[in-house]
């Protein structure tokens, strides 16, 4: 019988610190239930101690997520511990997972500390979080840089403390996979209590051999493997969850293994992160781009059509992403689009529907015909803040020749408030208008477009980044028109930040 591994998906904390990817406490738990029905083994939910905000999202997530182990990241500190603890004690199964840095160029500059005195404060971390819960991990931060020898000592020591599982990371994505799969047997081999304990790897990008590290490391003993939805991370990400179940899945006379994941999740989950993250997922993407199911030549789309298998080696209903069963219109009706609903996997009662149905008419009345990735996008195209400003009316002005302008109206509650500007094209004077209708001193970061669908029609989904005093936030939105959808955009992240600041400036 296959060994089962387990996926430890740590989104919500290392896939939240990809710049400009900040959640707030709605979406955090919104993408936490998302990855229960995924059903991974572990979702390590956030760093409490990082700010008040982070503790409120983990404590939330404890609390109503069911089936998976909530974990909460901590170092070495006994305030962290503590911090952590009461963020994921009201969990199902809680777990503490205590780092602390294992190469001598993070124990010399950046702790400035001797590795005796780092690995005591290891074992004595270990000690104090196992002393509040039974489920404690341990991580040697650049691990694939230090000592051997080193790692084997703290290995041990964390163990014989307490640690039930030890996990070594790939913090900066140095390792290459020969050398990763060795050091992970050479500690099972080396090191006398390791059996006592799951070893965990946790894999960064940055030379492209996350996955592959990963794989590699499980095939040399490692049982529980740290990734993210999408590969989203620091720098260049960590290993992507998609890419490793789908590996195990298809190639199995490498990987004998078997996980608890429900496969038929991958693609709604993939979705679901890219829009509250606002960070598009590259359409050549293994797995789950967009051109992952694209043929384009005339030879491999002639070989397609006589037998999938000459060039596809995935089927796409492995990972929920089935073709549509029909293209719908707005007199498609309301059994029609419940029947596609249910064919993409999504379960409403009969008010969410109402309300679902009055939006997908909305929509089809501005486009022919409403496909699948139409209504993905409908579906998760809700805001998690307090509309505090909604759009009333928009007119813009642009072309060549022309000056371009804007005349906004906003709703505050009952009041309507209204704002002409003028700017260097129609979305920065519908910008700037807001902006005075606010009274908000707003930097704009980044801004990401893409189209749902093909076509002049396409709905279009705008991503952008505000910043405000030190205050960063992701605003979205969606419509078919593009200078609409960036309205929308920006109010929503307005919103967000006025119900940040409302609540003692808790991180979103």
């Amino acid at each position: 019988m296959s060994e089962r591994i387990r996926i430890f998906e740590s989104t919500l904390r290392d896939g939240e610190q990809t710049p400009g990817a900040k959640l707030n406490a709605q979406e955090k738990l919104e993408i936490a239930r998302q990855l229960a029905r995924l059903n991974v083994d572990v979702i390590e939910a956030g760093f409490p101690i990082s700010s008040p905000g982070d503790l409120r999202a983990v404590q939330q997530i404890a609390r109503e997520i069911k089936g998976p182990v909530i974990a909460a990241l901590a170092r070495t500190v006994k305030e962290d511990i503590a911090c952590a603890w009461d963020a994921v004690k009201d969990a199902q199964k809680p777990r503490l997972h205590v780092f602390l840095g294992a190469s001598d160029i993070h124990m010399e500059k950046k702790f400035r500390k001797d590795p005796q005195t780092c690995l005591n404060e290891a074992v004595q971390a270990v000690k104090y979080a196992r002393s509040l819960t039974s489920d404690v991990e341990y991580s040697l931060e650049d691990a694939t840089r230090a000592r051997e020898e080193y790692i084997y000592q703290v290995v041990e020591a964390v163990i014989d403390a307490g640690a039930t599982v030890v996990n070594i990371p790939d913090t900066v994505g140095y390792a290459v996979p020969e050398e990763f799969g060795a050091l992970i047997r050479r500690i099972l081999t080396n090191v006398p209590n390791a059996h006592r304990a799951v070893i965990s790897v946790h894999c960064h990008n940055d030379l492209g051999f996350a996955v592959s590290n990963s794989l590699e490391a499980v095939k040399n003993g490692a049982r529980q493997v740290e990734c993210n939805i999408n590969g989203i991370g620091e720098r260049a990400g960590n290993a992507a969850l998609e890419e490793i179940i789908v590996s195990m899945r298809i190639r199995p006379d490498h990987f004998p293994f078997t996980t608890g994941i429900n496969e038929k999740e991958i693609y709604k989950t993939s979705r679901l992160v890219s829009k509250l993250t606002g960070i598009p997922i590259p359409v050549n993407k293994a797995v789950i781009g967009i051109n992952a199911f694209a043929h384009s030549s005339g030879i491999h789309q002639d070989g397609v059509l006589k037998d999938k298998s000459t060039y596809e080696i995935i089927n796409a209903e492995l990972i929920g992403g089935q073709a549509a069963q029909m293209i719908l219109t707005a007199r498609s009706g309301r059994h029609a689009l419940r029947n596609q609903l249910e064919a993409l996997d999504y379960a409403m009662n009969d008010a969410e529907f109402a309300e679902f149905y009055e939006r997908f008419i909305e929509l089809a009345d501005r486009k022919k015909e409403v496909y699948r990735e139409d209504l993905e996008a409908l579906l998760i195209d809700v805001s998690y803040t307090d509309p505090i400003y909604g759009l009333e009316y928009l007119h813009t002005v642009g072309g060549t020749r022309t000056i371009p302008a804007a005349v906004v109206v906003l709703m505050r509650g009952e009041e309507s408030l209204e704002a002409v500007s003028s700017g260097t094209g129609p979305i920065d004077a519908a910008y700037k208008a807001i902006d005075m209708i606010t009274d908000l001193n707003i930097e704009l970061g980044s801004f990401n477009i893409r189209a749902v669908t093909q076509g002049m029609d396409a709905l279009g989904e705008v991503s952008i980044t505000i910043k405000h005093e030190d205050k960063h936030i992701i605003g979205r939105g969606m419509s078919t028109d593009i200078i609409e959808a960036s309205v929308k955009a920006y109010l929503d992240g307005i919103n967000k930040l006025i119900n940040v600041k409302a609540h003692n400036n808790i991180q979103p």
